[in-house]
């Protein structure tokens, strides 16, 4: 049963908490990456595995998770995920080696994992109805954006004043105060006819998430034609048409696949991936661009990310007000093309591009877009299912955040390494008495070493930042391009007005249910 009216807020509250921490975690290692390579000696292959072994994780079992929690009950999923979340936290605040790193990440990713489908079944099933639901949703929505915006401000505070072993000790209280929020007020909830676990239908979703994930993270590396990047990306598709079939064969389904035919469910999740891919496709490029092109340190350049996230708070909970009002169409086409002309203006930016004028409105454009896509979408997903089966509902939603994230780091990442390496090398290579062959190649591999051969001579400093602005606008004009696309796809295939007011009336002459009384889960966005 839905807690009471005085409880709700409380159980938002703890809701917000618990996704507020793991969202943080996806990019507050970041800006301590530096001094993680210094004190644990590791090399550059096992830094990006303490970044991804998190996020590979996170998104190769989040479908799972989804399914499990509806099925042993929401409350105890919750606290066990927090739980879990806080010990590999404190624990990791310990290891001296980056192996030990890197096996804790993976843990915490798979408690992230269990966190974030189950906090958005609970707002399902504790907010019913459907404008209550999507100011619900907007707060949680919020909770999310900021999260990720504010890891490489919360990361870059705690290294200016402590050492890197904070990063991880700040989770763990965090986690602590979400655990006892969801023992005081989060209500105990399930699906009471769930059936018996799709134990081949886990096996192949995870083996298939987590294989395409892993495929994208290594592919910056390996290159996205070289053989293991390909046979993966085969694999993994293969994998995924395998899971579709036996969930289209098998009685009691783990996700029910002929959902992705209603365009509220199958649309929505396009726009979530698209946000998310952009979304940490600029965090990757703007963290880069301000510690090496500007020379900002870790904590002025997680401060200036600041307004990402100002926005995407203040936008989520607008879109979850306007989209019962105006419709979710509405509400998404408008985000994406927010999200996408903001990046076609990042594209333009210059070397010294004013941060009050230009760089912040950009900013705010690019969150605001964001804000509108993630609540409206969000609620358009969980509309399609009862409240009882919300977790799948979640764990679906989740899964395209956390695909749609690692994409584009990979391959904005990939992009970009390219364009930069490529005019690095032919503007360098011509500067009379420039850097020798070995600096040159260490320089296209690392900004970081090509920073440091400007620093020492002022001669290379114009064609590092060409080559880096040559990538940055590259990545920010794919990205921009993609938005306004996903803009015209949302037009086309998410579902107006027309279509709910139809269903509307097709549910009430099927049922003898007055339009008052239909829940969220009767109502197309």
């Amino acid at each position: 049963m839905p807690p009471s009216t005085t409880r709700k807020p409380l159980v938002l509250l703890t809701v917000c908490v618990a996704v507020l921490a793991i969202n943080i975690d996806t990019t507050i290692v970041n800006v301590a990456l530096p001094t993680l390579g210094r004190e644990l000696d590791a090399s550059t292959r096992d830094l990006l595995w303490i970044v991804d072994g998190y996020n590979l994780s996170f998104a190769a079992l989040v479908l799972a998770m989804g399914s499990l929690s509806d099925r042993w009950g929401r409350r105890p999923a919750l606290l066990t995920g927090l739980g879990g979340f806080a010990l590999a936290s404190g624990v990791a605040a310990l290891v001296d080696s980056s192996e030990a790193l890197i096996a804790l990440r993976f843990v915490m990713g798979t408690c992230a994992a269990l966190i974030f489908p189950t906090t958005l079944s609970i707002i399902a099933n504790a907010f019913p109805e459907r404008r209550e639901r999507a100011a619900a949703l907007g707060l949680w929505g919020a909770a999310v954006g900021v999260g990720v915006a504010a890891g490489p401000v919360s990361g870059g505070v705690l290294l200016e004043h402590f050492t890197w072993h904070a990063v991880f000790w700040a989770m763990v209280p965090v986690a602590a105060v979400a655990m006892g929020l969801t023992l005081a007020f989060v209500p105990e909830s399930r699906d009471p006819s769930v059936p018996a676990l799709d134990r081949t239908g886990l096996a192949v979703s995870v083996a298939a998430l987590g294989l395409l994930t892993y495929s994208v993270i290594e592919a910056p590396e390996r290159g996205w034609s070289s053989t293991p990047t390909v046979l993966g990306l085969i694999v993994a598709a293969v994998l995924l048409v395998a899971f579709v079939v036996h969930e289209r064969r098998t009685p009691h389904p783990m996700l029910d696949v002929t959902l992705f035919r209603d365009r509220r469910f199958s649309a929505a999740a396009v726009a979530v991936t698209i946000s998310f891919f952009a979304l940490f496709g600029f965090i990757f490029l703007i963290t880069q661009y301000f510690q090496f092109v500007r020379d900002f340190s870790a904590l002025g350049t997680g401060a200036r990310i600041l307004p990402v996230a100002t926005s995407i708070a203040i936008a989520s909970i607008v879109g979850g007000l306007l989209a019962p009002r105006v419709g979710t169409k509405a509400v998404v086409t408008v985000g994406m093309t927010l999200l996408g002309s903001s990046f076609l203006w990042i594209s333009t930016v210059a070397v010294d591009a004013p941060y009050p004028t230009v760089i912040v409105p950009q900013m705010l454009l690019m969150g605001t877009g964001l804000g509108l896509i993630s609540t409206p979408a969000t609620e358009s997903i969980l509309q399609v299912l009862p409240p009882a089966r919300a977790g799948i509902g979640s764990a679906v939603n989740d899964a395209t955040r956390e695909l749609g994230g690692p994409l584009g780091v990979a391959v904005i990442g990939s992009l970009f390494s390219s364009l930069y390496a490529d005019r690095l090398v032919e503007a360098l290579g011509q500067v009379p008495g420039g850097p020798g062959a070995a600096d040159l190649d260490a320089a296209a591999e690392s900004v970081a070493v090509a920073d440091a051969l400007a620093a020492a001579d002022p001669r290379l400093l114009d064609g590092v930042n060409e080559a880096f602005l040559l990538g940055l606008h590259t990545g920010c004009l794919v990205i921009g391009t993609m938005c306004l696309m996903g803009a015209v796809f949302s037009l086309v295939a998410l579902p107006g007005r027309r279509f709910a007011q139809q269903v509307q009336a097709r549910v009430e002459a099927e049922t003898g249910t007055d339009a008052g009384e239909l829940t969220a889960a009767n109502l197309p966005g």
